[in-house]
């Protein structure tokens, strides 16, 4: 019973670790108002008859806070490069010189950057919600474990250490959201 209570720990944590790994991600989907090569993650270049990412075609770099440089690894490539972030709905305007494809990415209005903050705390909320039902599922596999013999005490100290994982991940959470609203936020 011990191996399973120590693989209940184990998979509580590792859906936490799992679920704030995840908000990570969304949260650097969410632009800040300075470029970063990140924001083009998403863009799918029809190149050499596939859909590639836009990585595997050329190399993406910032040439300062508000511009994005996109290099080819071939030249013919450009105008697919220049459709796909077209395509992808960023926001962005890239322009082609012949050489590499830059971007300039405007600043953030006020109500913008209140809608991007609005965003990331709903991203905040969905890992919490996640992070609640890994506690669920946990509570009610200790249940299952009182049924089959555990003592009461013991499902007692667990619950108690289920709760410290949660309180952990969501302080975490609560972190994340808070960094990334100031990086929203200034100017």
């Amino acid at each position: 019973m011990e191996e399973e209570i120590e693989m209940l720990l184990d998979e509580a944590n590792g859906g936490n670790k799992k679920s704030i790994d995840h908000l990570i991600a969304s949260l650097e989907k969410i632009r800040a108002g300075k470029a970063t090569p990140s924001m083009l993650d998403s863009v799918v270049v029809e190149a050499y008859g596939t859909s590639n990412p836009i990585n595997a075609v050329a190399n993406v770099n910032t040439l300062d806070a508000r511009t994005i440089t996109v290099q080819p690894w071939d030249k013919s490539n450009l105008d697919a490069i220049a459709t796909g972030i077209i395509n992808a709905n960023l926001g962005l305007n890239p322009q082609n010189n012949g050489e590499s494809i830059l971007i300039n990415v405007p600043a953030l209005t006020e109500e913008r950057r209140k809608e991007l903050v609005k965003k990331s705390k709903g991203e905040g909320e969905n890992a919490k919600v996640s992070i609640r039902n890994n506690r669920k599922e946990a509570n009610d596999y200790l249940k299952k474990l009182k049924a089959d013999g555990l003592s009461e005490d013991r499902v007692k100290d667990l619950e108690g250490e289920v709760q410290k994982i949660t309180d952990a991940a969501i302080a975490k959470i609560d972190e994340l959201i808070v960094k990334k609203e100031a990086d929203i936020m200034t100017i």
